[in-house]
């Protein structure tokens, strides 16, 4: 196999990946968002390592420009969505409540 045919194989299967993550992701109810995003970002955790092993054995200009992109993206894709998470668990926090006045007496 040439470097050519993996590269075009590479590339199909992330075209693949990217429609079945649309897909998926849009049939996801919105009660689901939160746990969902908390499991996810334990899993992007694990890619942004994998991201970073790869790009420590990078050869060439080409896989370190696309290994440092791999890493930035990965740790977007974390810090993105724990704020993201963040920000719908602090919509369940009760806002405090007023205290009455006091009497005067």
């Amino acid at each position: 196999m040439s470097k050519t045919d993996a590269v075009v194989i590479g590339f199909f299967i992330f075209v693949l990946a990217v429609f079945l993550g649309i897909e998926l992701i849009s049939k996801v109810p919105s009660i689901l968002h939160t746990p969902l995003m908390s499991a996810t970002n334990f899993i992007h955790g694990i890619v942004v390592v994998g991201a970073i092993t790869i790009a420590a054995t990078a050869r060439g200009q080409l896989g370190a420009i696309i290994a440092t992109a791999a890493v930035f993206l990965g740790t977007l894709n974390v810090v993105g969505g724990w704020v993201v998470t963040d920000r719908i668990l602090g919509m369940f926090h009760r806002r405090p409540q007023p205290k009455p006045p006091a009497e005067k007496g």
